[in-house]
């Protein structure tokens, strides 16, 4: 994948969105010393080129019953079938990531249950069945922190976009 080439002023953009998704358009403009209607078009524009992909609220899951995160390295018995387990995993709602991976697993997923029990039952009755050589389970205790990737911000002053 090529990296995509970004201005100052998309640099700036990012910048505060990324600290705040809910700045205000006319904010971000207004510190960027240009319209709303191009702060509008370069949001489009670094949505257009994958950059930005979307805003969303962040649940909290342990708020709504979500006691227990866990992560799993799968090893599948018949590597050929990513695709469909890929799929099934997808149909689980409690899985909220699924990356292919190098080293000791063919997949590894992120996971939030209710308690042990609950992802016990998920491992047993759902992960099992796609035909897995092995998994290995993490319980998370705590997340100690979450984050963007830093944005930098402009290193000289912007005067025009």
């Amino acid at each position: 994948m090529a990296t995509q080439k970004l201005d100052k002023l998309d640099q700036r953009i990012l910048h505060m969105i990324s600290e705040d998704a809910r700045v205000p358009f006319l904010e971000v403009a207004r510190v960027c010393n240009v319209s709303g209607a191009a702060i509008h078009q370069r949001i489009q524009k670094l949505t257009a080129m994958g950059i930005l992909r979307g805003s969303q609220f962040i649940i909290d899951p342990e708020k709504i019953g979500y006691e227990t995160c866990a992560y799993i390295g799968l090893n599948l018995k018949n590597p050929e079938d990513f695709d469909h387990v890929l799929e099934a995993l997808k149909k689980i709602p409690e899985v909220t990531e699924c990356h292919y991976t190098t080293g000791n697993y063919d997949m590894f997923i992120k996971i939030y249950a209710r308690n042990n029990h609950h992802l016990l039952t998920i491992i047993h009755d759902q992960l099992q069945p796609l035909g897995l050589s092995s998994s290995q389970t993490l319980i998370s205790f705590h997340s100690a922190f979450e984050r963007q990737l830093p944005i930098s911000e402009p290193a000289e002053e912007m005067s025009e976009p």
